[in-house]
């Protein structure tokens, strides 16, 4: 249903993850029954949940602790931890300096180049501890220092950009990066992304992308959607690229797991995610949060240090408990920030779901109040949801 905006303009009235509930059906399972596993170009994992590529999440350290915990943290290969050999006197740095300071600081500190060398070094430690090497280069990054992923073994390879398409145009003197190429000639399964439509979804399908990430300007620290006055609300963009991914399926019979980037902070942002088609959810400042996180309890976006249009900032998470407990508790908050895998179970056996393809299927319903309603308490004493 169209909406006018004005002679000449109309608009499609879309939904965030705040703005839907969902609704129960007609059988309850118990919680121990709630199948969550998710399977990303050929691995499997017991929490469909993906530790963003931002220097203030993942580490070596974190990649291999996910790793283990049965998640998934993805590397950024043009952030710290490829521009310096000891990354720590780095992230005491941006931890330390004040906010008007912090964007110059940035900047600096990216100014120094990525290095192949400690490309291939980051892979190697993560898979030399048993962790699974999931790593992230931009598109411009990928036709540099695609050779040098390859070589090293890494395990999956994730192309992220603020918006990505397989129609990019250049100026001539660039050469942009062939997706379908890239996807053909790397030796690991490629994720893309990242998008928020039906039809640029269905392009990256046929590009050969093992998965696809949805979300634009959702994030804690983007500031994308107020720079560049772009995205789509959550909700209703991972319900439009889901429609691209099952019919992509019944075309092809290859189903691809739709990834939802951004705006995800509980257990209950991830359980709509998921309701409204995601199969696993990529996640940053709660992963932020946690003792091991690199990131000294601050986050940033990925598109801060940008020298010309910086499109995130630097906000203070703090440190709420260790990342076991964030993903599988004990929680020791009643927010909705720690278990985060414990709250979908419970959702998933509330809803009567018994695995993430049921739990996809799920009635969705509008629900703007969901947040607030008999919340008064809360609010005022800022406990739990008033937070």
């Amino acid at each position: 249903m169209s909406i006018i905006i004005g002679r000449g303009k109309q608009a499609r009235r879309a939904y965030g993850i705040d703005e839907i509930a969902l609704a129960p059906g007609n059988r309850t399972l118990d919680p121990a029954l709630a199948d969550t596993r998710v399977t990303l170009g050929g691995i499997e994992r017991e929490i469909p949940i993906i530790a963003s590529a931002m220097d203030g999440v993942v580490d070596v350290k974190m990649a291999v602790l996910l790793s283990q915990l049965g998640s998934l943290g993805v590397l950024n290969l043009e952030g710290i931890q490829t521009r310096y050999e000891d990354p720590n006197p780095i992230l005491d740095r941006i931890a330390s300096v004040g906010k008007s300071e912090f964007v110059g600081l940035m900047q600096e500190l990216y100014s120094e180049p990525v290095k192949p060398e400690l490309i291939k070094q980051r892979i190697v430690e993560i898979k030399q501890q048993g962790g699974i090497a999931a790593v992230s280069l931009t598109p411009a990054g990928a036709s540099q220092f695609g050779k040098v992923v390859a070589e090293a073994g890494a395990d999956l390879v994730f192309i992220q950009a603020t918006v990505v398409s397989t129609a990019h145009l250049s100026p001539e003197s660039i050469t942009p990066l062939d997706l379908a190429t890239f996807c053909q000639e790397m030796p690991m399964p490629v994720i893309l992304g990242n998008c928020v439509t039906y039809e640029v979804t269905l392009q990256l399908l046929k590009a050969g992308a093992a998965g696809i990430l949805v979300g634009i300007g959702p994030g804690a620290a983007c500031t994308s959607r107020g720079v560049l006055g772009v995205g789509v609300p959550q909700a209703t963009a991972v319900a439009d690229c889901a429609a691209a991914r099952d019919d992509f399926h019944k075309e092809t019979g290859n189903y691809v797991p739709i990834i939802a980037d951004g705006g995800i902070i509980t257990g209950g942002d991830i359980c709509k995610c998921i309701a409204c088609g995601a199969d696993a959810v990529m996640i940053g400042s709660p992963i932020a949060r946690s003792a091991e996180a690199p990131g000294r309890g601050y986050h940033w976006g990925m598109a801060t240090p940008s020298p010309v249009l910086p499109r995130g900032t630097r906000i203070n998470v703090g440190t709420t408990g260790t990342i076991t407990e964030i993903l599988r508790g004990p929680a020791k908050l009643d927010d909705g920030t720690h278990n985060l895998l414990g709250a979908l179970k419970t959702s998933m056996g509330t809803l009567g779901a018994k695995n993430i393809k049921e739990m996809q299927e799920v009635e969705v319903v509008i629900a703007p109040s969901l947040l607030t309603e008999g919340k008064v308490y809360q609010k005022a004493q800022q406990l739990g949801m008033g937070k």
